[in-house]
């Protein structure tokens, strides 16, 4: 099969479209015919290597957590899903043409598989931070870096759980953020002193990594009130890095059920082929995403 493989640590370059072994589904996973799989910035952080020791890659290491695709192998133990059918999920090494699954959900009635794809890590992390957040209903809530893939999850379940969010986007996605039910401002020169003209801020997220929790803090009135999930150095200000993954399971269940409901669509900014795998890193890693970005199979 085709497979995307890198054999050092290093920038997108390092990425290679290489002929690999089939993988087989082992007891209590199951294997699919990869359509898609979704693009995270987990993955490039691992193929640079600053995800060690945290989660470490034995080189030659495949890439990719996230995958739609139709089921081809069922793993001893397994009971409820069979082959042919069309699911989503999380495993290793998606990015390519058969991957294992050890968590993985029915796709939703209407769902292309490539909108499948960017679901299932982009959730988990969005329903764990809201959840270490202790956000309830009434309260205010300040997203930084707001319009990526987590930013339009963390929009939606907040606004289905009656919580007011502010998000920080680039000039072109005060839109998008409005469309989502946020309250919208560019992260340019006075950003914080707008949003603390405009609203008292109860909590905030720091989903881009640009530098802003310091400024976060100040505004929430404790750094404690702070959770990154791209900036390593918060504890060093008091906030927190959230980087301890939850319930897949529960995630996917979750997004079933928001978008069975219509209150959930993550919009696809951009497809790639598997050749094109290092072109999608380096436009991830470019920041300033509208909803997703996937690989294509």
């Amino acid at each position: 099969m085709k497979k995307v493989s890198f054999a050092e640590f290093g920038g997108p370059d390092v990425l290679r479209l290489i002929d690999a072994e089939e993988p087989h589904a082992g007891p209590g996973r199951i294997r699919v015919a990869v359509r898609a799989a979704g693009v995270n910035p987990v993955d490039w952080r691992i193929r640079e290597g600053q995800m060690r020791p945290a989660l470490p890659a034995a080189l030659p290491s495949g890439v990719g957590l996230d995958a739609a695709g139709v089921v081809d192998e069922v793993g001893e133990g397994v009971e409820g899903v069979h082959v042919g059918d069309r699911v989503f999920g999380e495993g290793v090494d998606t990015y390519a043409e058969f991957a294992v699954l050890h968590a993985w959900a029915r796709m939703p009635a209407g769902l292309s598989f490539e909108e499948a794809a960017g679901y299932p890590s982009v959730m988990e992390t969005a329903l764990r931070i809201l959840r270490e957040s202790g956000m309830r209903p009434g309260q205010n809530l300040l997203v930084s870096g707001a319009s990526g893939g987590v930013g339009s999850a963390v929009l939606q379940i907040a606004r289905e759980r009656g919580i007011t969010v502010i998000g920080t986007a680039g000039a072109a996605n005060q839109e998008y953020l409005r469309s989502m039910g946020a309250h919208a401002t560019t992260y340019d020169e006075g950003w914080a002193e707008r949003i603390r003209a405009f609203i008292e801020v109860d909590a905030a997220l720091d989903l881009a990594g640009a530098g802003v929790v310091r400024e976060l803090a100040e505004l929430t009135g404790d750094p404690a009130k702070v959770i990154s999930i791209a900036d390593p150095t918060a504890p060093d200000l008091g906030a927190r890095f959230s980087h301890v993954a939850g319930s897949m399971p529960d995630a996917l269940e979750e997004t079933v059920r928001l978008i069975g409901e219509g209150k959930l669509h993550i919009p696809v900014e951009k497809s790639y082929t598997l050749a094109e795998a290092a072109s999608a890193h380096t436009d991830s890693q470019a920041g300033h995403t509208r909803g997703r970005r996937v690989i294509v199979v």
